[in-house]
This record gives C-alpha cells, structure tokens and sequence, in this order.
C-alpha cells in the first residue's frame, strides 16, 4: 500500500495499464510533455514517448474522432477532456457515434474508448471550470458513466474502465483531487487540500463498474450520493447525530438499484444529493426509480439537495455548493414526516 491523493492513483492506473497493454495510449490537451493541466498524466510521455501520450489541438470534437477511430481498430485510448465544461463540442462524437457504435454495427464494432474529465466546483473555477454535466451522458444509451469520491476507488475503477470494451465517461470531482474534504466549507481556507487522502495498493486491482458502496449503516432515512458530495453528506451525519445510511453510487451508470432498494426498504426514507443543478440532474432518475421500487416502504417524501438552477457562480460558490446544512434540513424533514 501506498499514500496517494487522487491525482497519484489516477496516474497510477493509466501507468499500469499502459505498461500492461502496448495498445493503451492517452490523448488530449496537454496531456503529454507537459503531464496535463492537474498532472494527472505527469510523467506518461517520458516513460511510454510522444506515440502514447499525445498532445493533441484544442477541438474536443476532432479529439474524440480521433479516440473512436483508434478504439475500432484495435486500440484503447483513455481521452482527457481538461475541464468537463469543454466537452459540449465532443457531444456528437461521444453520443451519435461513441455511444451507439456496437447497437449500429449488430455488435461486429465496439470502441473501447475512456473519456476522463475533471468536474465540478470547489476551487473557484467558475461557471465555465466547475459544471456537474454528467446527467446529460446518463441519458445516451450505450455510455457508462462513473464518478469515484476517493482515489482507492478513482483508480480501481478507472483500470475497470480502460479494460472494459464499451465505452466508459469517467469524471473526476477536481476538489478532491489533492487530498480529503471534511465537508466543511469554513475550514476550506484554500480550495487544496495537499496531504493524501488514504491507502491505495500500487498494484493492479480493478473496482467493478456498476456496483454502489454503503459507506455508512443506519437505519433511520437513506443518504444516495456520488464524488465531491460523499465527503459532505458524511460530515452531515456524523455532526447531526442522525442514524443514516450512506451509499456512495460509483457508478450512475449502469445504477446499481438493489443496493438502493435494500437500504430504503429497510429505512423508509430517501435524501439523494449531488452537486449538478436541480432539474433534470441524475438525481430525478434516483428518486423515480426510488419511488418505482419502494413506494409501499416510503414513510416520507424523497428529498433532493443539489446545486441551483443556476450557472455556477464565482461569488457565490459556498451557497451553490449543497452544504452539511441544507444535507441535515432534509434528513430532519423525511425523519419529521409520519
């Protein structure tokens, strides 16, 4: 076992892989001799030359053409989007074609191409460095779409991704990539956190795509999240008192559902979280599965914290941010209701 932060085991993963397969390669902007905009991919173009770390232009929609046509014939690339913000110009590529590749060729093509793109806020991006767009990629049948809250996760599923031969969007909560959040967002006096987060084995290991964790037991009402918001829905229970059980997703796609419907049959009450805006976030797709699943178990309305119906703002980012407040208000509303 070593200490690693996020970035370290992401890094640790596509160097594995890479060294176990010659036809893994990376790509994208600044991914190469410079070793990516948050180093993700630091030292890939010394080790493994400029053919398998590709710097790549700034046309997220050529890169993904590219990534495609390398995945039908034979390769695996592992494409980084440098903020997720900018992957509006690959939509095309990634759900016209990407997505739909093996479904319209009857199976004889697939394209096992990973798309790895840092999100969310926390470290005063902005609205144009801190969207939460993975909802939209939920909805494009023949995609799986992973986020991971810790890097013993990040980079167990991420090995899973790159080795799986459908295509994987991979996102990153960049607020955790440098080091553990409490959840507090008052002790957050710098947007790094630089010490590492925990334990992670150097060697190769995988974390299967489309299994959720319960992190927490308990019995009274049901916690369903995934990346940056793991840390603070945890520090809302332990400073509430609140008996929750808390499951961190990993996967939203494919959902794993039994988990979901073990814990809130067993609770009778659902709070889910994330940080994407709230209409037609992933958390609508939770709670309408929920309510499909449960409804005869449900002994209060399922409530949703997410970030407004907003684009995210630079002033304002602690109040966009779902908070361990507005986390304990809606546990205490579904505890409060017969």
């Amino acid at each position: 076992m070593a200490k690693m932060n996020m970035i370290q085991a992401l890094n640790s993963a596509m160097d594995i892989c890479m060294d176990r397969d010659p036809n893994v390669l990376v790509m994208g902007e600044d991914v190469g001799y410079f070793g990516g905009v948050f180093r993700c991919t630091d030292g890939l173009y010394k080790k493994y030359g400029p053919h398998r770390a590709l710097d790549m232009p700034i046309a997220e929609g050529g890169i993904m053409g590219v990534a495609i046509g390398m995945g039908v014939n034979g390769l695996r690339p592992i494409v980084e989007i440098q903020f997720s913000d900018y992957i509006y110009p690959a939509i095309d590529q990634i759900v016209s074609e990407l997505a739909r590749l093996r479904h319209r060729s009857g199976g004889e093509y697939f394209a096992p191409v990973v798309i790895r793109a840092p999100c969310g806020g926390g470290i005063r991006g902005g609205q144009t460095h801190s969207q939460s767009p993975e909802g939209i990629f939920t909805h494009a049948c023949g995609l799986k779409t992973v986020m991971p809250s810790n890097p013993y996760e990040a980079k167990g599923l991420l090995i899973a991704a790159i080795e799986d031969d459908d295509p994987v969007i991979f996102f990153e909560p960049k607020r955790i990539y440098n080091g553990p959040f409490d959840g507090d967002h008052d002790k957050a006096a710098s947007p790094w956190n630089t010490h590492p987060l925990g334990e992670v084995p150097e060697e190769h290991y995988k974390i299967e795509i489309g299994k959720a964790k319960v992190l927490e037991p308990g019995s009274q009402v049901t916690v369903i999240t995934y990346g940056n918001m793991v840390h603070v829905a945890q520090a809302a229970i332990k400073n509430s008192g609140i008996d929750a059980e808390l499951i961190d997703l990993r996967t939203l796609i494919p959902l794993d559902i039994d988990t979901i419907k073990a814990s809130v049959q067993k609770t009778g009450r659902c709070v889910v979280v994330h940080e994407a805006t709230l209409t037609s976030g992933f958390g609508a797709e939770i709670l309408s599965q929920v309510q499909e699943e449960c409804f005869w178990h449900l002994k209060a309305p399922i409530e949703r914290v997410t970030g407004w119906d907003t684009p995210y703002p630079h002033a304002f980012e602690w109040e966009y941010f779902p908070s361990q407040k507005r986390i304990t208000q809606a546990m205490l509303r579904t505890l409060e209701s017969n």
